[in-house]
């Protein structure tokens, strides 16, 4: 009988423990569980606000929708030629003088002036306006200050093969835009997305063709790029020049 008793304590103590231990088993369960949903809130928080930061710095290099402000074309033949000047994606146009209807035919002069065919008007370039017709982007440039813009635009554009009175044309256009920015990442395109964009056929052909399109995002603080190398073309012989420019917003 008295064996009988020991056992039941025993099996009673036994019981008891094991309810203890599961009793704190289920504890930490219920403890540790919200610690994981928060831990898991956290690093996905953390995640979503790194990749918001980066939405500014995507729209700086890629950018759709963009326009080519202020292409002008200026001629400069070896001796008083008709010139005929074709823009190769004229769907794309949203502003040309004189009225570009197919082509434009003119009388050009080694001094670069003009004489529009169609209504005998003197100029001394022509001028379009257009959709881009592929995706801006940048992946090597320069990032400038707002106000060093006119000193940067003068080496540059020499550089790229500008005389200095169609460098003075640029600058005075762009320049309002770029300082006004704290800092402008600017870079300048390539020939062949110049020419993707908007074909140009002259008739005759020029000996020497500068394209000079730049592209430039205003930034509120300085941003490290590679910096891109440019090339200096020839000007001999029959020489065309085109400056324009889009800004990435």
């Amino acid at each position: 009988m008295e064996n009988n008793n020991l056992n039941d304590q025993k099996n009673i103590v036994y019981n008891k423990t094991n309810t203890n231990i599961d009793y704190s088993n289920s504890d930490k369960r219920k403890f540790t569980t919200p610690v994981k949903e928060l831990f898991l809130t956290l690093v996905f928080t953390i995640i979503f606000t790194l990749l918001l930061s980066l939405v500014p710095i995507l729209g700086m290099f890629i950018h759709n929708n963009t326009v080519s402000y202020k292409p002008i074309i200026y001629l400069y033949p070896t001796a008083e030629t008709k010139v005929q000047v074709e823009l190769g994606s004229p769907q794309n146009l949203t502003c040309s003088y004189p009225k570009y209807d197919s082509s434009w035919n003119v009388i050009a002069k080694p001094n670069g002036d003009l004489i529009d065919l169609s209504s005998g008007r003197s100029l001394y370039s022509l001028y379009w306006e257009g959709k881009n017709n592929y995706t801006q982007n940048i992946t090597e440039g320069f990032c400038v200050k707002g106000e060093d813009s006119a000193k940067f635009l003068e080496e540059k554009l020499s550089i790229l093969g500008l005389s200095d009175r169609e460098a003075e044309e640029f600058i005075i256009y762009w320049l309002p835009q770029l300082e006004s920015n704290i800092y402008n990442i600017i870079s300048f395109e390539t020939m062949d997305e110049i020419n993707k964009d908007m074909p140009l056929n002259i008739t005759p052909t020029p000996d020497s063709l500068i394209r000079v399109m730049m592209k430039f995002k205003g930034v509120d603080s300085y941003f490290e790029l590679p910096e891109q190398i440019l090339e200096t073309p020839q000007r001999t012989g029959f020489v065309a020049v085109e400056w324009g420019g889009t800004e990435i917003k």
